[in-house]
């Protein structure tokens, strides 16, 4: 069997005067081929994993493996945010370049690029995320579901082995969702998605892992019958 790509094992984590742990024995395991969605309520814990698969937040207890090496310190993290992208739920703090295309071609710039290569593979990754023409607009200008797509597109240019996606479809409409689908199914690298929308995660994802009370359990599937797509739209309505 193929060895997990990312793994987090037994991870504990509390925040500073928090009452109850975030993360009390929480496993991960990312495959190169996987297509895993992250369920749980508010304050379950997702995004604080995802926080310490990159090295953002450290562990109390517990560590973080990538492609078969524990990771100790933040230059070992540098590496695994090099080649796996994360999207943050919020884009705000992800985009902090004048204009979308200087920060598109940053993460290029910093692996090595020329000028040049990375103005290329930006201009590449704002067409595929359906923002062609957007190159000099003012980042924090644009609408939410741009500031999204552009956060995506500065991932993607960096061409990343696998993403983790953080609630990815708030402040999408639903043309612009129904295109992130597509971008995704389109990619052939793994995906580890957090999401309340489930009917997003039924077209993305083929594996779903639960977090409960900051800890984690595999589940068959997500709760299907909950899911109502309603006539004259695509758009998906969650009832929780």
């Amino acid at each position: 069997m193929t060895n997990p790509l990312l793994s987090l094992t037994d991870i504990h984590y509390t925040y500073a005067g928090a009452a109850a742990p975030a993360l009390s024995g929480a496993n991960l395991e990312l495959y190169p081929s996987s297509r895993l969605g992250v369920l749980g309520d508010n304050g379950s814990g997702k995004t604080t994993l995802f926080l310490t698969a990159m090295g953002i937040l450290k562990p109390h207890k517990g560590c973080v493996t990538y492609a078969g090496s524990q990771l100790k310190d933040e230059k070992e993290f540098r590496t695994l945010r090099a080649e796996i992208g994360y999207l943050f739920q919020r884009s705000d703090d992800q985009l902090f370049s004048p204009t979308v295309i200087d920060d598109i071609a940053f993460g290029p710039l910093n692996l090595g690029k020329t000028p040049n290569e990375a103005l290329s593979t930006a201009t590449e990754m704002l067409d595929l995320v359906g923002l062609k023409g957007f190159e000099h607009r003012i980042t924090h200008k644009l609408s939410g579901g741009e500031k999204k797509m552009v956060a995506l597109a500065s991932i993607l240019a960096m061409r990343p082995k696998a993403l983790l996606l953080d609630e990815p479809t708030n402040d999408l409409d639903p043309a612009t969702r129904e295109r992130l689908i597509s971008i995704l199914a389109s990619l052939d690298i793994a995906l580890c998605i957090i999401s309340h929308d489930w009917g997003f995660l039924d077209k993305t994802c083929t594996s779903f892992l639960k977090v409960e009370n900051g800890m984690t359990k595999p589940t068959e599937c997500i709760p299907h019958t909950h899911i109502h797509t309603h006539q004259g739209g695509d758009a998906t309505h969650n009832h929780e």
